[in-house]
Order: C-alpha cells, then sequence, then structure tokens
C-alpha cells in the first residue's frame, strides 16, 4: 500500500515539475518573440546575433560598457535599453501580482480576493504618490518604502473593518476593499493636484504603464520581488492546511493568525513593489490564480509556483498588445488587463450567487 501511495506520490511530483518546466521554457520563448515585436520590428536572427555580439564584447572587456547608448546603432539601443527591460520588467510585474493574488485567494479561501479589489494596489499608489512628491527630498528609495507602508496599511484597515466576532466575511471584506478603494482614489487624485506641477505626467504612470521601465527599476524590483515570491512559497503548505479550515490548520499546529498576517505583508510588499514603479496593472492577481487553479489544481506548492510563471506570461504578452494595437502610438497596459479581469470577475460573483 505504502508502494502505492509512494509511487503516487512520485508521479504527482513529476508532473509537478514538467509542468513548471513547459511554463518556463514558455516564458523564455515568450521574452524572445516579444522583444521584436513593436513599432520599429526585428529580426529574431538578429535578437541572437545582437545578444551573442554585445555578450561576448562584454566579456571580452569585463565591463557593461559595450550596452552603453553611446555604442550602440538605433536596432540595438532599442532592443537592450528599450525592449528588453520593459519585457524582463513586466514579468516581474506579473509574477508579483500573480503570486500576492493567489496567497490571498488562500488566505481568505475566495477566487475573488486580489490586490486590487482589495484596494492594496490604490494604497501602494497613494503611498508612492507620497514618496514622488512630499517626500522626494529623502530620495527614490521614498518611492517603494511609501508603497510598501500605503499597502500593508490599506490591507490591514480593510481586513479590520470586515472582521466581527473574530471572523472576517468574505463579502463583507470585498465590499469594504472596494469602498476603501475608492475613498484612496480620491485621495490620489487630491495629492496630484495639490502637490504636482503636471499631474498627467504622473497618470500615465498610475494608470498602468511599462513603458518607462528602465534597467534601474529591474535592478531595484527584482530582490524584492523575488525574495518575497520565495517566503510564500515556505508558507505553501500552511495555506494547503487553512483551506481546510481555520481550525483544522490550528490543530494541526498552525498559528492560523500569525500565518495570515505574515502572508498578506509579503503580498503587500510584492504588490507595492510594483505599483511604485509600474503604476496600478489591475487583475493579474484575480486571472491568474483562478485560470492556474484550474489547470495545475489547489495545493500550493504547485500553484504558487504556477502563477508566478503564468502571470509572468500574461503581463508580458498583453503590455506587448497594449504597444503594438495602435502602434506606435501606446495602451497602458493598465486598460488592457480589465478587460480580461472584469468579465471573469462579474463571472465569479454570478456563479456564487447561482450556488447559494
Amino acid at each position: 500500500m505504502r508502494n502505492v501511495e509512494g509511487k503516487g506520490w512520485s508521479e504527482k511530483v513529476v508532473k509537478w515539475y514538467f509542468t513548471l518546466l513547459l511554463l518556463f521554457i514558455v516564458l523564455l520563448i515568450s521574452i524572445v518573440v516579444t522583444v521584436g515585436m513593436g513599432a520599429v520590428s526585428i529580426s529574431y536572427d538578429r535578437i541572437i546575433s545582437m545578444i551573442f555580439e554585445k555578450v561576448g564584447e562584454a566579456i571580452a572587456s569585463r565591463s557593461f560598457e559595450p550596452f552603453s547608448a553611446h555604442l550602440l546603432n538605433s536596432e540595438e539601443n532599442i532592443f537592450f535599453n528599450i525592449r528588453l527591460p520593459r519585457v524582463i520588467f513586466g514579468a516581474l510585474v506579473g509574477i508579483a501580482l500573480a503570486v500576492a493574488g493567489g496567497v490571498m485567494q488562500g488566505v481568505f479561501k475566495n477566487p475573488m480576493a486580489d490586490p486590487f479589489i482589495l484596494g492594496i494596489s490604490t494604497g501602494a499608489a497613494v503611498g508612492a504618490i507620497l514618496g514622488m512628491t512630499l517626500l522626494a527630498s529623502f530620495g527614490l528609495g521614498m518611492r517603494p518604502l511609501m508603497a510598501f507602508v500605503g499597502g500593508v496599511l490599506t490591507i490591514f484597515i480593510v481586513y479590520n473593518i470586515a472582521k466581527a466576532g473574530g471572523k472576517v466575511a468574505i463579502d463583507t471584506l470585498l465590499l469594504a476593499g472596494i469602498a476603501f478603494g475608492y475613498f484612496l482614489y480620491s485621495l490620489e487624485w487630491l495629492l496630484l493636484i495639490l502637490f504636482t506641477d503636471s499631474p498627467h505626467e504622473i497618470l500615465s504612470w498610475l494608470i498602468g504603464y511599462l513603458g518607462n521601465a528602465q534597467w534601474e527599476d529591474v535592478r531595484y524590483a527584482t530582490i524584492p520581488v523575488l525574495l518575497g515570491v520565495f517566503l510564500t512559497f515556505i508558507f505553501a503548505r500552511d495555506l494547503n492546511a487553512m483551506l481546510l479550515g481555520d481550525e483544522t490548520a490550528h490543530y494541526l499546529g498552525i498559528g492560523v493568525e500569525r500565518v495570515k498576517k505574515i502572508l498578506l505583508v509579503i503580498a503587500s510588499m510584492i504588490t507595492a513593489i510594483t505599483v511604485a514603479f509600474s503604476g496600478i496593472i489591475g487583475f493579474v492577481g484575480l486571472i491568474i490564480p483562478h485560470i492556474t487553479r484550474i489547470i495545475v489544481g489547489p495545493d500550493h506548492r504547485i500553484l504558487l509556483p504556477a502563477c508566478a510563471l503564468f502571470g509572468a506570461i500574461f503581463v508580458i504578452w498583453t503590455d506587448t498588445l497594449a504597444r503594438t494595437l495602435l502602434a506606435p502610438s501606446e495602451i497602458p497596459v493598465g486598460v488592457i488587463t480589465p478587460l480580461f479581469g472584469a468579465p471573469l470577475f462579474i463571472y465569479l460573483l454570478v456563479t456564487k450567487k447561482g450556488s447559494r
């Protein structure tokens, strides 16, 4: 019997690794394909030759000088300094938002939980605006720091509004998140009007735009995002136990409230980092975990890593659609994602209503 169970578990693990490997390959292909697409098309053989040529020069010179803009022709500059950082940063955004959504749906045991719907993205945006205006003299680091503070404060305010008798009703939580999100949205505009000379410049960032992504943004975001995502993987077993109910998880030796708070802080952190540099890109945390759960199942040990890869692929392609649909003009990716997310949210609401 144990041999049968062991064999079944081994087969499941092999299937998980195969799924993740397949998604990783799709992600790499997506990066290669999308960096060649745009108002200026770059052939794939040219992309490969540029990479080998410049990487070879960098190794030979033992520096990144060959990638300097003044040493690149126009095609190389578009590839290395405009598209590649944008695509890689888009992948980071997708990883962060999808995993944050998956964590929140696990914590609240509801597929409608999402950083955007619960107001975390908007709270992070308010914090980022404060960091860019009133606290700008303290340096660039204030923007992600204040975004993190805004995101964490928002989720704990919303969580405590919805909490009654030691329990949180998910319907109340969603309504509290939406209502508080509208309050924060008004506060955003008030800050923009009062403390910025040109609010429309910040508005292009706020609506969810990756066109300004640079290597510096990638450098700032990579470590906190990947570290936060890795920490959520550590709590995958706890999330699995919590799916059985808080009481059951407690009997299994899990400090449920402590785990919830830790995971909400981590989810707020990785959401805030992306908002600080890319603005609000809604519904990624709703769409991706829902679709991923259908494909790989509810076990968070596979769900969260798969969400990360699916999220990266999704944002890369939606941003590519945003910058090529009306080329040479661009649409903010934050306008595209709700076209997919809002119908899914309505579907989930209708499905939940029909199941009662």
